[in-house]
C-alpha cells in the first residue's frame, strides 16, 4: 500500500482487506506501540465530551464537526485494536481499554466549563498540535511497517488525522474570540507538545502490554513506561516526517511554516528524537508483556 493511495473518510473495519494479514511480517516492538495507540484513539469519547462543553455556546456546525471527529477517532481505535488482536491473540483490546479508562482520568475530563488552555482559540491550537503529531506518527507507522494490513490501516488513519488537523485549523480561523498574542499561541503549542510525556501514552502502553496477571509484580511507573513507549515508537520517524510535523505545528501559531524559525525547530526536534531513540535503544528492552520496571 503506497503513500500515494487516497483514502476517503468514513471508513470502517469492513473496508480493510484483512485477508492480506501476514503474521511473518509483524514487528513486535511496533505491535507494542500499536496496542497503546489503540487505547488512546478509542478513548476519544471523553475528549468529545470535553470539547462539546467548551463549544456549547458556539455554532452548531462546530459541535457536529467535533462529534464526527470523535466517531472517526473511535474507529481508529477499533481498527488498531482488531489488528493487534490478530497479531497477538493473547491481547484483549476491550479488557485493556477498560483498565486504561479506569486509571487515566484527567481532571478536565470530569469537571469545569472552559478550556484548560484558557480559550477556544487556545484549545484549537492544542488540537492542531495533537493532530500534527498523530498524522506524522501514523505516516511513520505506514512507512515503517512491512505488514500489509497495518500499512493500510496506518495509511487510512494518517489521512484522517490530516483532515482532522484541517478541521481544527478551520475552527481556529473562524473563531469569534479575540486573537491571541504570538507569545500565548507559542506557549499553548509548546506546553501541549510537552504533555506528550504525560500519563496518557505511558499508561496506555502499560495497560496494553502488561497482562492483568502480571500487574501485581509489574507496577505502573510513568517514567519507565514512557521510556518503553519511546523505545517502540521513536525509531519509526524519518526526517521528512519531522519536517512536515513542524510545519503543521507552526501554521496555527502564526509562524511561517517555510521560514527560518520552523527550519531551526525541525532540525532541533530531529536531533532530540534521534537522541531519545539512541537512549532507548541502549536501555534494556521491554517485551510485548512489558517489564519496564
Amino acid at each position: 500500500m503506497s503513500e500515494g493511495v487516497i483514502y476517503e473518510p468514513g471508513w470502517s473495519n469492513d473496508d480493510v482487506d484483512w485477508t492480506r494479514f501476514d503474521a511473518s511480517k509483524v514487528d513486535h516492538e511496533l505491535l507494542a506501540a500499536v496496542k497503546a495507540a489503540s487505547l488512546v484513539e478509542f478513548n476519544a469519547r471523553d475528549y468529545v465530551a470535553y470539547l462539546t462543553r467548551i463549544y456549547q455556546e458556539a455554532r452548531p456546525e462546530a459541535m457536529e464537526s467535533i462529534r464526527r471527529w470523535g466517531e472517526e477517532e473511535v474507529q481508529h481505535g477499533l481498527a488498531l485494536g482488531r489488528w493487534a488482536e490478530t497479531a497477538d491473540p493473547s491481547f484483549n483490546f476491550r479488557e485493556a481499554f477498560a483498565r486504561f479508562q479506569a486509571g487515566y482520568k484527567p481532571a478536565h475530563f470530569s469537571g469545569g466549563e472552559g478550556s484548560v488552555r484558557g480559550s477556544r482559540r487556545g484549545e484549537m491550537i492544542a488540537r492542531c498540535v495533537v493532530e500534527s503529531g498523530t498524522s506524522s506518527f501514523y505516516s511513520a507507522v505506514r512507512d515503517a511497517s512491512e505488514e500489509p494490513v497495518l500499512k493500510e490501516i496506518a495509511g487510512r488513519i494518517a489521512a484522517d488525522e490530516f483532515r482532522h488537523y484541517r478541521l481544527f485549523y478551520e475552527l481556529l480561523t473562524s473563531e469569534t474570540e479575540a486573537e491571541l498574542p504570538l507569545w500565548r499561541r507559542l506557549w499553548v503549542a509548546v506546553t501541549r507538545v510537552n504533555e506528550s510525556d504525560d500519563d496518557e501514552l505511558s499508561y496506555a502502553y502499560y495497560c496494553a502490554n502488561v497482562a492483568p496477571v502480571d500487574v501485581a509484580h509489574i507496577p505502573y511507573r510513568r517514567e519507565a513506561f514512557a521510556r518503553a513507549y519511546h523505545a517502540a515508537g521513536m525509531g519509526l520517524y524519518r526526517r521528512h516526517h519531522i519536517d512536515k510535523l513542524v510545519k503543521m505545528v507552526a501554521k496555527p501559531t502564526g509562524i511561517n511554516p517555510g521560514g527560518r524559525v520552523a527550519s531551526f525547530a525541525s532540525a532541533a526536534l530531529w536531533r532530540i528524537l534521534t537522541a531519545k531513540a539512541g537512549m532507548t535503544r541502549s536501555a534494556p528492552r521491554t517485551s510485548t508483556n512489558a517489564k519496564a520496571a
